[in-house]
C-alpha cells in the first residue's frame, strides 16, 4: 500500500539554490512545451506527445542551442515530470474536463522538483533526516514522522515545493495496509453546509471554522497586509524605485497569512474525517455538491471556497478506501433536504431560510439533521 507524507524540511543554502534552480527548470519547460504545441497548432501539424517532446527537445533542440544548457544542469526526472503534467493539463483539455492549459508564473504557480528512487542508495530516510537525490541529505524538522528506511519502509517517489518562505517535502512510501477487524457500526449520512461545516446523522455537528474568532483575526490582519502591498504597487507605478525591496518583503507577509490560513483549514478537516472515520461505520453516504455551480454566485462563491468541500471529499475517500468502508456518493438532485425523514412525503415549498423542518406528520428536526438522515438511508447512490 502506498501511502504520500509530507513534512517541513531545513534546507541549506546550496541546497534552496539547487531547489530554486530546478523548481525554476521545470516551470519554463512547463510553459516551453505547451508554446511549442500551440506553435504546431497554428502551423497546422499535429498534437506533439509528452514522450514525443522529451525526445525532440533532448536529441534535436538542445544540440542546437547550447545557450539552453543550464537545463541539463537539473535532474532529468524533474524535467520529465513538468513535461508529463503538462501533456496531462492538454488531454484533461481535449476530454473537456477542464479549461484551456495557461502558462505558470513565477511565484504564482505551484511547481515541485519531482524525484524518484532509482538505485538503493537514493531515497533514503532516518529519524532526522531523507535522502533526495541532487541534493544529498536534508534535515527534517518533524523528526520521525516519515517511516524510516532502517525498518523496512520503501520510498518509492517524492516531491520538494516551497510555499511562503518553506520548503516541504512530499514521499510516497510503501507501507502494509492495515487489516480490517470488521466491526463496524452502522452506517451514517453527512450533510455538508457552510452554517456548519458537516452534521452527521447520528447528531454530531463539525463547526464552520472559517467563523472562527482565530480566522477571522487573520483575516482581518491579511486585509491591512495586502492594503500595504497595493499601496507599495501603486508607489512603484509613480516612479519610485526604491519599492522594490520592501515589495518583496510585504508580498512574503502576505503569503505567510494565507499560509497560515490554509494550513488551520486543513487541519480542520482533517481532524473531522478522523473522528468520522474512527467510529468505524459500515458505510459513509454524502451529496454529490456542484461546487463550480456554487461558486457562481458572488454572494456565497467567497465562504463556498473556504470550505475546501472538495479537498474533504476527496480526503475522506482515502482514508474510506484504508480502513474498507464503503464511501456512497448520491446523486445531486437527490432531495435530501425536502424529504421528511417520518414519513418520506417531499415538501416542495422548503426555502433555504427554513432551518427548521416542519411536516405535516408532525416530524420536527433540524433542517441540515434530516438531510444527513435521509443520506445515510438512500437507496440510490453510487460508490465512490
Amino acid at each position: 500500500m502506498l501511502k504520500s507524507f509530507k513534512t517541513e524540511i531545513n534546507p541549506t543554502e546550496e541546497q534552496k539554490i539547487k531547489i530554486h534552480k530546478t523548481i525554476g527548470t521545470c516551470r519554463y519547460i512547463y510553459n516551453f512545451y505547451l508554446f511549442h504545441n500551440k506553435e504546431r497548432y497554428d502551423a497546422g501539424e499535429r498534437f506533439m506527445s509528452g514522450k514525443s517532446f522529451s525526445v525532440w527537445l533532448n536529441n534535436e533542440y538542445l544540440p542546437g542551442h547550447p545557450e539552453y544548457f543550464w537545463i541539463s544542469e537539473v535532474s532529468s526526472k524533474s524535467v520529465k515530470n513538468a513535461i508529463e503534467n503538462a501533456c496531462t493539463a492538454f488531454s484533461r483539455f481535449f476530454h473537456h474536463q477542464s479549461s484551456f492549459p495557461r502558462y505558470k508564473k513565477k511565484g504564482r504557480s505551484d511547481v515541485k522538483m519531482y524525484f524518484v528512487k532509482n538505485n538503493p542508495k537514493d531515497c533514503l530516510c532516518e529519524r532526522h533526516r531523507i535522502k533526495i537525490p541532487t541534493l544529498g541529505w536534508v534535515r527534517l524538522k518533524e523528526k520521525g514522522y516519515i517511516p524510516a528506511s532502517k525498518d523496512g519502509y520503501v520510498i518509492r517517489s517524492g516531491a520538494v515545493s516551497m510555499k511562503a518562505g518553506r520548503y516541504y517535502v512530499s514521499a510516497l512510501v510503501d507501507i502494509p495496509a492495515p487489516e480490517a477487524d470488521g466491526n463496524f457500526t452502522d452506517g451514517i449520512g453527512i450533510d455538508l453546509g457552510l452554517k456548519d461545516f458537516a452534521v452527521v446523522s447520528n447528531g454530531t455537528v463539525y463547526r464552520n471554522i472559517n467563523k472562527t474568532a482565530r480566522i477571522r483575526k487573520l483575516e482581518k490582519q491579511l486585509r491591512r497586509a495586502q492594503r500595504k502591498l497595493s499601496r507599495k504597487y501603486e508607489n512603484l507605478k509613480k516612479g519610485e524605485t526604491t519599492q522594490r525591496a520592501n515589495i518583496c518583503k510585504q508580498k512574503l507577509k502576505v503569503q505567510k497569512l494565507h499560509h497560515r490560513i490554509e494550513n488551520i483549514r486543513t487541519d480542520h478537516i482533517n481532524k473531522v474525517i478522523s473522528e468520522i472515520v474512527k467510529t468505524k461505520p459500515s458505510h459513509i453516504t454524502i451529496e454529490d455538491l456542484n461546487i463550480s455551480g456554487m461558486m457562481k454566485n458572488r454572494h456565497l462563491s467567497k465562504a463556498v471556497a473556504s470550505q475546501k468541500f472538495y479537498e474533504f471529499r476527496t480526503k475522506l475517500k482515502t482514508k474510506c478506501a484504508e480502513y474498507g468502508i464503503e464511501l456512497r456518493v448520491v446523486d445531486r438532485w437527490y432531495p435530501s433536504s425536502r424529504i421528511c425523514h417520518c414519513c418520506s412525503c417531499i415538501k416542495k415549498d422548503l426555502k433555504l431560510s427554513d432551518r427548521i423542518y416542519r411536516c405535516t406528520c408532525g416530524y420536527i428536526e433540524d433542517r441540515d439533521l434530516n438531510a444527513a438522515r435521509n443520506l445515510r438511508d438512500a437507496e440510490t447512490y453510487e460508490v465512490a
